[in-house]
């Protein structure tokens, strides 16, 4: 019997999220689509693998099961892609991996740790850079793979793929000035101080561009170079801050806003470059990586959007 590794990954998405719809959503497939791959997956198995009520899915015992052993198997087959890859290219050519700010707070860490593990003679140079400096080396063959922003790669051009949810939140000291609050604009967010990144930073600039020029005044008490600073300086007080909400650290006593703004809705794409049309094992091996880095993000449903109160973050 054998199952679709897409397939495979769409019900641990579905899984974790408890959701088909944000299974579908996380892998950037329609409902329907989604769907319909549930249901070929248990046509294949032969046995109900969900069990669906009004406030979602949970996984039948069966469903548990092909959950734990499909994480395994992503798992080998990882390790089975990395287990050549050395021989496929010098040990002089490193790996070049580009991606935004966002992406090399938590994702591109995870995945190199886990990958450079398994890879003891293949080197990778990581260089943050915006999606569209990124697509331009990857279309110049000057890159390997690249993590770029969906709404800025467009019809780049490229081999990409989904690879997960990069939206902002609000975020504030808990029990502070959110305390009762679900969702607001930025314009809202902008009537208190805020803490920033620095004015080069890439999401800085993103989250600028896309507010134009009639962007609100902003009172910025500080601004820092780094994300866990941000982070750190919104959840003592300091400030309200805007981050992608996968930037929200382990146990951290935050309320947490939905950003009700359009641009706040965001995706993360795995984009190849040109010179890997043909991919070598060790470019193949880090995308998986990459897949796996987040895939294993936690799951945020529990945050305001769903649960209609404060609540405050904690990522355990």
């Amino acid at each position: 019997m054998r199952y679709d590794l897409d397939d495979l990954r769409l019900f641990l998405h579905i899984v974790t999220e408890g959701s088909i719809t944000a299974g579908a959503h996380r892998m950037h497939l329609s409902l329907p689509s989604a769907s319909a791959r549930v249901r070929s997956l248990e046509h294949h198995a032969g046995v109900a693998l969900l069990i669906r009520g009004r406030r979602g899915v949970r996984p039948t015992p069966a469903g548990t099961t092909l959950a734990r052993h499909a994480r395994d198997v992503l798992a080998r087959t990882a390790r089975l892609e990395s287990a050549v890859a050395s021989y496929t290219r010098p040990p002089t050519a490193p790996l070049t991996l580009l991606g935004g700010g966002s992406a090399m707070h938590r994702l591109v860490p995870r995945a190199l740790i886990s990958f450079l593990r398994a890879h003891p003679d293949t080197d990778v140079t990581v260089s943050e850079s915006r999606t569209p400096r990124t697509v331009r080396m990857l279309a110049d063959g000057e890159a390997d793979l690249g993590v770029v922003l969906d709404d800025e790669a467009g019809d780049c051009g490229l081999r990409t793929e989904p690879l997960g949810d990069d939206s902002l939140v609000v975020i504030g000291q808990a029990g502070g000035v959110l305390a009762g609050r679900t969702a607001l604009t930025y314009s809202e967010a902008a009537e208190h101080p805020l803490v920033g990144l620095d004015a080069d930073s890439s999401l800085r600039r993103w989250i600028e561009r896309h507010l134009g020029p009639h962007a609100p005044v902003v009172r910025h008490r500080t601004t820092v170079a780094d994300l866990n600073v941000l982070v750190s300086l919104a959840a003592a007080g300091v400030g309200l801050a805007v981050v992608p909400r996968r930037a929200i650290g382990p146990h951290q006593p935050l309320d947490v806003c939905e950003l009700r703004e359009p641009w706040a809705r965001r995706h993360h794409l795995l984009a190849w470059g040109v010179k890997d049309r043909a991919a070598s094992t060790a470019t193949m091996a880090l995308a998986e990586h990459l897949r796996h880095a987040a895939l294993a993000e936690p799951s945020l449903r529990g945050a305001h959007a769903d649960s209609g109160g404060r609540q405050p973050f904690h990522d355990g």
